[in-house]
Parts: structure tokens; C-alpha cells; sequence
């Protein structure tokens, strides 16, 4: 395993574990809130075995919030991480402020959020605490939860005290946010930022939306004043983990062998201000491979990054929406399966791929099975719109995919 930093004595494997979708008995993953829990529980045994391969072959910094799998990933991670047989002080636990709804925004909520997190991951301190998601809204909203409450000024006591002993942030979205951090940084030392990066979102997360700022500039912001960057969605929410045919065209003559995964992971390690590069793993083969990729990684060449550029492009010549499958926008209260249904719309709707309406229609049925969770059944609430981190019309999309359904269902009916 490939180290670069050291965070409060202890090196940092170039590959982590990000704790939001862990598997479940049924053989899914503990983020989808569609599903019914009753038949999707953690499958605590096999995380347990999962978290003591990743601890055996050098991957120890293990990222969670209280937010993610139903409410239950940092319990279960901290279950996996206790009977490992590891040492505390040898793996590194990052979790979040995740103080989402309003009732959670004072001073005493905030501390209420700690010391569960603290209680729920077996622990008596947090080696990376961060501000969950900063952008995600305006900046008004940020300074609801954190500044205006104090809660940064009690996690600076509490980053002085050792109960959590390095601060930082995870940013989506609003700009004015993340300079306000920037410039604050002389004052509040972030000891570390995780940022949404991957070789789409470098160059072309403005593009996607106006209101993102690219990956590129972010990335740049945080090297020069030296604050170490984690990465999420370095796969766009698994987008990046298969290839269109263009896609393909512009990467496999350079390594045939290397999976689309593979050539994500290397991209976003690639650049020496990353601290780590998060994967939420799900299967036992993925785990093995990302661990192989970072065993045997090798920086990327201009030629690669190059190639990497026209992969972009191809990749957003299906004008995909940008859903990274989150499940923030989850419980839909009328029942939708909206991650699932963007995922079909991406694979079957954008695609180049010439199919017969048929196909697509059968498609749309597998991947949306229940009748009360298919598009027409959205009726514009807005409710999931405000958790979007990517600020994606939802409604508005979800109304896009049912009128496309409507045409390839009349154009069945008309053979």
C-alpha cells in the first residue's frame, strides 16, 4: 500500500474506505433507502471480514458520517474496527458534523452529535472530524450550522483538548463557501478538505452545472496553502466504473488491461496533493482490486492525462445527469427509487448505444420493479431537490425520464 502523508503520527494510506454503502444480506448496499430494510441488513459478519482484509493489506483510514447507511455506518464500522484485532492507534477514523436538519444546528445538538459518533465508533476520540458537506445550500446556511452557533470554535477547543485531533471539511457546490474557508484557513488551520474529484469533474463540473466549481480549481486552492485533500466520488457515484465505447477507444490502447476503476484511481492519485482517495466498496473483489491498483500504483503520464481529457469529453457527450448516488435525496416520501431511476436514465436514455425500445422498456422495468417507485409517480414536491449536493433538478429530471417512457410506450403499442 502507497503512503503519502502522515496525519498526527500516523501514515495515510493512499486508498480508503469510505463507510456509505456497506453490504447487506440480500446482496446490495446499506445506502439505499428504497429498499425494504427489513430484507437489506448490514451483513455485519462480512463487513467485519471485509474491514480486517483492508487493515491486513494497509488501507487504515476509514471515512464514515452518522448520515450514511440508514443512520448505522458509524455503529457498524466501529463494530468491524474493534474486533478486527488492530490496535486503535494504527488506523485513522474520519467522521462528520453531519447537523443536516435545522433542529440540529445549535450548540448543544452539535455536541450531542459528537459524542455519539464518539459512543457509536467505540472510541474516546475522532482523529479527523469534519464539517459535513459545506456547500451543500447557501452560504447563510453554512453559518447556521457552524459559524454562527459556534460549533467551529468548540471544535477548535475540542481539536486542542484531543477529542478530535484534526478539523476539516467535505464541500458541494456554493463557492462563496469554500473561499470564505480559504480565507479563514490563517485562522482556523484546516488540517485537511475532502473535495468531489475525478477526471470529469477536473476540468468540466461547472460545465455540468454552474454553481459547481471545478475540481481542477479546488484541488489548486488547497495545494498552495498546503492543506492535504481527500477525495470522494473519484468513480461519479460508479459512473466511471465502465466505459461507452468512446471512452474506451480513448484509454485502452495506452493500457489494455486496466479496468475503468483503475484508471479513475490512478488519475485522482496521480496528484501529490492528495492525501487519500476514498472508495466506497461494496463487493469483496472490488476491495481487492482497488487494493492491487494502490499496491502496484504508478503516477499517470501527460500522455494518460491527455487521454484521460478525451474520456471526459466522451463521457459527457451522453449528457448525463450527475447523480453520484448519494441517497441524500433519499426517502423519497412518494416512494420513488431516484437514484435507481437516473441510473437507467444514464444507461438506457443518454446512451449511444443504439437498443430497441423494447430492450429499453424491459430495462426500465428491471431497474425500477415496483410500480409506486417509476417517474410517474413523482409529483414535483421538490423535497429531495434541497439535499442534492449536486443541485440537480430533480422534479425536473424525473418528469424528463416519464415522458421519454410515454413515447417509447407509444411507439410499442403503434408496431
Amino acid at each position: 500500500m502507497k503512503y503519502r502523508f502522515s496525519i498526527g503520527g500516523k501514515k495515510v494510506s493512499l486508498l480508503g474506505y469510505g463507510a456509505m454503502r456497506m453490504p447487506t444480506v440480500d446482496g446490495g448496499h446499506a445506502n439505499n433507502w428504497a429498499k425494504d430494510v427489513s430484507k437489506s441488513v448490514i451483513d455485519q459478519k462480512h463487513l467485519n471480514s471485509q474491514i480486517k482484509y483492508l487493515l491486513e493489506h494497509g488501507v487504515n483510514y476509514f471515512d464514515t458520517s452518522p448520515a450514511y447507511c440508514r443512520g448505522e455506518s458509524e455503529s457498524r464500522l466501529g463494530e468491524a474496527l474493534s474486533k478486527s484485532g488492530f490496535d486503535r492507534d494504527s488506523y485513522i477514523i474520519a467522521t462528520k458534523l453531519s447537523n443536516f436538519a435545522k433542529s440540529q444546528y445549535s450548540l448543544p445538538e452539535v455536541k450531542k452529535l459528537l459524542s455519539s459518533s464518539l459512543k457509536n465508533l467505540k472510541t474516546d476520540y475522532i482523529d479527523c472530524y469534519l464539517l459535513h458537506s459545506i456547500g451543500n445550500g447557501d452560504f447563510a446556511t453554512f453559518s447556521k450550522r457552524f459559524i454562527e452557533n459556534g460549533a467551529l470554535e468548540y471544535l477548535i477547543g475540542e481539536r486542542e483538548k484531543g477529542t478530535v485531533r484534526h478539523i476539516g471539511f467535505s464541500f458541494h457546490g456554493d463557492p462563496k463557501t469554500f473561499e470564505w474557508c480559504m480565507e479563514n484557513h490563517g485562522k482556523y488551520k484546516w488540517d485537511f478538505a475532502m473535495i468531489q474529484m475525478n477526471y470529469v469533474d477536473w476540468k468540466h463540473a461547472k460545465e455540468v452545472n454552474s454553481r459547481n466549481l471545478d475540481a481542477e480549481y479546488l484541488y489548486g486552492e488547497l495545494f498552495k496553502r498546503k492543506i492535504p485533500v481527500v477525495v470522494m466520488e473519484p468513480l461519479l457515484g460508479g459512473s466511471l466504473a465502465r466505459f461507452n465505447s468512446s471512452m474506451a477507444s480513448a484509454l485502452t490502447q495506452h493500457d489494455p488491461e486496466a479496468t475503468p476503476a483503475k484508471w479513475a484511481f490512478r488519475f485522482c492519485a496521480s496528484h501529490q496533493g492528495v492525501m487519500c482517495v476514498l472508495s466506497g466498496m461494496t463487493r469483496t473483489e472490488h476491495i481487492e482490486e482497488n487494493v492491487k491498483t494502490f499496491d502496484t500504483f504508478v503516477p499517470c503520464s501527460e500522455v494518460e492525462f491527455a487521454a484521460l481529457e478525451r474520456a471526459a469529453e466522451a463521457y459527457l457527450s451522453g449528457d448525463p445527469i450527475p447523480c453520484t448516488s448519494c441517497n441524500y435525496c433519499m426517502p423519497c416520501p412518494y416512494g420513488l427509487d431516484i437514484p435507481s431511476l437516473f441510473a437507467f436514465r444514464n444507461e438506457y436514455l443518454a446512451s449511444s448505444k443504439v437498443r430497441s425500445t423494447s430492450e429499453i422498456l424491459s430495462a426500465y422495468a428491471s431497474a425500477v420493479p415496483e410500480e409506486l417507485r417509476r417517474a410517474d409517480h413523482c409529483t414535483g414536491c421538490g423535497v429531495c431537490r434541497s439535499h442534492c449536493p449536486q443541485q440537480i433538478d430533480i422534479p425536473g429530471e424525473i418528469a424528463a425520464i416519464d415522458r421519454q417512457i410515454d413515447l417509447l410506450k407509444d411507439e410499442e403499442a403503434r408496431k
